[in-house]
């Protein structure tokens, strides 16, 4: 996966370099950047969380056509917490403040903040390994794959929440 820094960095068109060139513009182009970059990390984010969790809806109706009430109750909380986390993840604050803001962030900051995004994404596709499992185990009508499944893909949405909970307090100014 190439670094979003980089990314950002090609991504700046004619009317930027302008920008960038124009004295005293030039460091709130860049912290601009930064914050549209963190936007559309944490759009993608939710987007994915979304989908993982639309997901599980699905293979919770594989449960209800073969009764495994003991699934269903698994299931209803991991959506549950799918939604919890893809709120958090939507409508948190970007990871930078306007310049006339009362909490401003520096690029290193940001950069931190990226470094979690990162950690969210690798936890993205451990949850959706796991996903793919849980199907399986439900298409071979295997309980206890299903249920191993549903406690490690709860786990791994524990451990996403919790990632982004440190970033939010990277944010705060909070994290130790």
């Amino acid at each position: 996966m190439p670094d979003i820094r980089q990314r950002v960095q090609e991504d700046q068109g004619i009317l930027k370099k302008i920008q960038l060139f124009v004295p005293g513009f030039r460091g709130y182009r860049q912290r601009e950047d930064l914050r549209d970059a963190d936007r559309m990390l944490r759009d993608q984010l939710a987007k994915k969380l979304s989908l993982q969790r639309k997901q599980v809806e699905g293979a919770r109706r594989l449960v209800v056509s073969s009764f495994n009430s003991k699934e269903l109750e698994l299931m209803g909380g991991i959506v549950t917490g799918y939604k919890k986390v893809e709120g958090l993840v939507s409508h948190s604050s970007p990871g930078y403040s306007g310049i006339s803001a009362d909490v401003q962030f520096k690029q290193d900051e940001i950069f931190r903040l990226y470094d979690y995004d990162a950690s969210m994404i690798d936890g993205l596709a451990s949850m959706q390994q796991s996903i793919d499992q849980l199907k399986a185990a439900l298409a071979a009508q295997d309980g206890l794959r299903a249920q191993a499944e549903l406690d490690q893909l709860k786990a791994l949405l524990g451990n996403f929440e919790e990632q982004f909970k440190r970033r939010i307090n990277v944010i705060q100014g909070t994290e130790v």
